[in-house]
């Protein structure tokens, strides 16, 4: 495994890219591993990129407390088979010298009511982060989780709109043996929120249940409820543009403050069960 600080096409060009902020968990490991066989499969190298963006936290603090330990991080990826990790400075993603643009933003980023609104700016610096990354290591493909449902739907649309010959890939949410969502943000849990955490993905899963999108929302709140949660939005959208359900394939989505810590989830609505799939 190498390890690069700047770019090197003779590396990184062609590759199955997993872009990260690091502090990686089994949730990641996932990631990777989807991104691995991916590249086997195709005859390309597999590069995990570590780069705590700072134009996509809305609060300097988040920003400052979040989780740094590249070295750790380095093991895991050698571990899992991981080609290349590519670990750049700011003034690597970000020149002094010159301005680096940020993308037009997709609708999905400007509109639908959710990150949107509650993180201002937020898509802006992940629109950013991410054409960068895509400039400077010219994958073929890319990981994204579907954890961040409405991010893997803004960089499919922001994708597609600039032309980027770039397969996003989405992979499966990872979550704990009680259903809780994998996230690096976990780790800031005290034990009593961490439990109280959970009633998130009950809420969805009970959400999936539901026979409208209506009544699914009216029970994810009253699940959260009962956990002591107040969300910034308990909702159920159209899947592919984020607005109100149409037809297709929707998806329930939360995000909420758990012991000061914001943490977001997201399930398909309805369930395949309650469908009677």
């Amino acid at each position: 495994m190498q390890l690069l600080t700047h770019p090197d096409p003779a590396l990184t060009t062609r590759c199955v890219l997993v872009p990260t902020m690091g502090s990686l968990h089994r949730g990641h490991e996932v990631l990777i591993g989807r991104a691995i066989e991916y590249a086997r499969a195709h005859g390309n190298r597999c590069v995990v990129s570590i780069f705590i963006n700072p134009t996509q936290f809305n609060e300097s603090s988040d920003f400052d407390n979040y989780p740094r330990d590249l070295e750790a991080d380095s093991r895991i990826c050698k571990r899992l088979g991981v080609d290349v990790v590519f670990a750049p400075e700011d003034g690597v993603m970000y020149p002094p010298s010159r301005s680096i643009p940020v993308p037009m933003l997709p609708t999905a980023a400007d509109g639908p009511d959710l990150e949107d609104t509650h993180r201002p700016g937020h898509f802006e610096g992940v629109c950013q982060v991410v054409a960068r990354l895509f400039d400077l290591c010219r994958p073929s493909a890319a990981t994204f989780g579907e954890k961040d449902w409405q991010q893997l739907t803004v960089v499919r649309q922001m994708s597609d709109r600039l032309a980027r010959p770039v397969e996003i890939v989405p992979v499966p949410t990872v979550r704990e043996e009680d259903g809780l969502a994998m996230s690096s943000r976990n780790l800031l849990l005290s034990g009593a929120a961490r439990q109280q955490a959970v009633g998130i993905s009950e809420a969805l899963i009970e959400a999936g249940k539901a026979r409208t999108a209506k009544e699914g929302e009216r029970v994810m709140s009253e699940v959260l409820a009962e956990r002591g949660i107040e969300p910034e939005y308990a909702v159920v959208r159209d899947a592919l543009t984020l607005l109100a359900p149409a037809a297709g394939a929707c998806r329930a989505l939360i995000a909420a403050k758990v012991g000061g810590v914001r943490l977001i989830d997201n399930m398909p609505w309805p369930t395949p069960k309650a469908r009677g799939d």
